[in-house]
């Protein structure tokens, strides 16, 4: 009995260690995503508790948290079994911000200044319902099982598609929506926002306010190996700083997301790893970088928060989008878009139309080439900010495509020659894209 006693003792310890060195520095990241993921899905798109939890949050280890709205106060907060408490804000204009013990709850803030696109046009450039036209090169058929087939029946839980629109010669040709969802339902574009950061680079460019081949223009460089990156580098991926971007762990990337006051200096403090421009790297940090060098570019913050929703976003009627800011009031550019599948869509035409929006210029035609270029490294997967199948990454898909992405399968790609954007918001890392994309090409045929 006094050996089961012991070993069980020693069984017991090794457990208690596993526990505080392996499960419990995670506790503070759980709470943090939980409280963040229904804060958002709640004041933003008015979603219940019970359906964030059981779709947003149902991922490993997140489904642990306990989560607590407060509808006056406009916050969430949430424990993993009563430890690590996390608190996420709620302010409108600005979405859905974690907080820490610290942060200034009564403290002024500023918010973007919006205005609503109206007109008496139909979709994409008014936000009138859009006009049935039939093309006589489609096989509807084909397109239609091709959709269909993209969503879960009844009971199934493993495709978990939320919205897909197809768009075509800017008109709809496709449209369908999950149980609970709608044309009028805000998602969550995850890295896709990366894509909207880079426009905001674009569109300066084309203004003739920055350039882009010039070294990034960041005093704490100034003096060391990293004065020689450009912010073509970071654009691109191509920095060589060093960072690590695993979901599954503590890492550089969740530490920012979930516990740093300020981004947009998360990959700004990061030493050389690779000389620039010689090694690719995936990274949200380097995203969050841009945006504050994007917010430097400014006399006031206010022209900042502006400049985003003026110049872009409710310039091309985006006008249910909306990028939530940090505690420090930097956009998080790397994954907090916000819109509807068809706001997504406007997106996406507005690369078709590289940087045309019903006459107007937002950005030169070359920057569309330029963001479907691909970086160097990165083996024809990824250009500045968007991703690319010029490597054949998905095989049966026209190498054409590039395409804004984000985690769980967000997609808004842009097939140039074919006057076609898809886009695609669920929550699944399986999906079969490559069986989806094909079949609705697949669709049309060469003839106009």
């Amino acid at each position: 009995m006094k050996k089961f006693f012991k070993i069980f003792a020693v069984l017991l310890f090794l457990l208690l260690v596993y526990l505080r060195t392996a499960i419990y520095p995670q506790l503070d990241l759980i709470s943090g995503f939980a409280s963040k993921s229904v804060a958002s899905g709640h004041f933003l798109d008015n979603r219940s508790l019970e359906t964030i939890q059981q779709g947003d949050n149902d991922i490993p280890k997140i489904d642990w948290a306990k989560n607590t709205i407060d509808a006056t106060e406009k916050y969430v907060t949430a424990t993993v079994y009563g430890l690590k408490e996390r608190k996420a804000i709620y302010r409108e204009g600005l979405g859905a911000t974690l907080i820490n013990d610290d942060f200034d709850v009564s403290k002024p803030y500023n918010v973007p200044k919006r205005k609503k696109l109206e007109n008496n046009l139909p979709f994409p450039y008014g936000n009138n319902e859009p006009k049935d036209t039939v093309f006589t090169n489609i096989d509807y058929k084909k397109l239609n099982a091709t959709v269909a087939n993209a969503f879960d029946k009844k009971g199934e839980k493993s495709k978990r598609t939320r919205a897909i629109l197809v768009i075509y010669k800017d008109k709809i040709i496709a449209e369908k929506y999950d149980t609970n969802f709608n044309k009028n339902s805000r998602l969550l574009g995850w890295s896709m926002t990366k894509s909207i950061t880079a426009t905001m680079f674009g569109i300066l460019q084309k203004q003739g306010k920055i350039d882009v081949t010039k070294p990034a223009p960041i005093t704490e460089w100034k003096k060391d190996n990293r004065a020689k990156i450009t912010l073509n580098d970071l654009l691109h991926m191509n920095s060589g700083l060093e960072w690590e971007e695993k979901y599954d762990k503590i890492c550089d990337a969740t530490k920012m997301l979930f516990q740093a006051e300020n981004m947009s200096r998360a990959q700004l403090e990061k030493p050389l790893a690779f000389a620039p421009n010689t090694h690719w790297n995936y990274s949200s940090g380097t995203t969050n970088l841009l945006s504050g060098i994007l917010r430097n570019q400014f006399k006031t913050h206010q022209e900042y928060l502006d400049f985003w929703y003026t110049n872009l976003l409710d310039k091309i009627g985006m006008n249910s989008a909306l990028v939530e800011t940090d505690m420090a009031g930097n956009f998080v550019g790397s994954s907090y878009g916000w819109a509807t599948a068809r706001d997504w869509g406007k997106f996406g035409l507005l690369y078709l139309h590289k940087g045309n929006w019903n006459g107007e210029q937002l950005f030169d035609e070359s920057w569309a080439n330029y963001v479907a270029t691909p970086t160097n490294t990165s083996n024809g997967r990824y250009g500045a900010q968007f991703w690319l199948n010029a490597g054949g990454h998905f095989p049966d898909v026209p190498r054409e495509m590039y395409y804004a992405s984000g985690y769980q399968g967000q997609m808004v790609a842009i097939f140039p020659s074919r006057d076609l954007v898809i886009v695609h918001l669920g929550l699944s890392e399986k999906f079969d894209f490559n069986r989806f994309l094909s079949g609705v090409t697949g669709s049309l045929s060469k003839k106009n």
